[in-house]
């Protein structure tokens, strides 16, 4: 194994020295829940707007401006959703 002196590092190198804590179980468990939890209050309001503007879309009494801008609010949402599943 090589050893490094650390008051002499070689040239074109930096070190980075961290203290982390330990995440306990209580710990994982509470941010897993605000996690699970905020991710479908998101979802539930992405579903919301998209019927909402998809209703928009089906109504008659709903004006041409009103159905463009319902149109732009699913595609954006569409685009979203597939950018979310692809991870890009």
């Amino acid at each position: 194994m090589n050893h490094i002196d650390l008051n002499q590092p070689p040239p074109n190198h930096t070190f980075k020295v961290s203290v982390d804590r330990e995440e306990t179980d209580g710990e994982r468990r509470v941010r897993l829940f605000k996690d699970v939890a905020l991710f479908v209050v998101a979802l539930g309001f992405v579903v919301m707007i998209a019927g909402l503007c998809y209703a928009t879309l089906l109504s008659t009494t709903a004006s041409a401006e009103e159905k463009k801008w319902a149109m732009s609010i699913l595609s954006a949402t569409a685009g979203g959703l597939v950018g979310y599943l692809i991870r890009k």
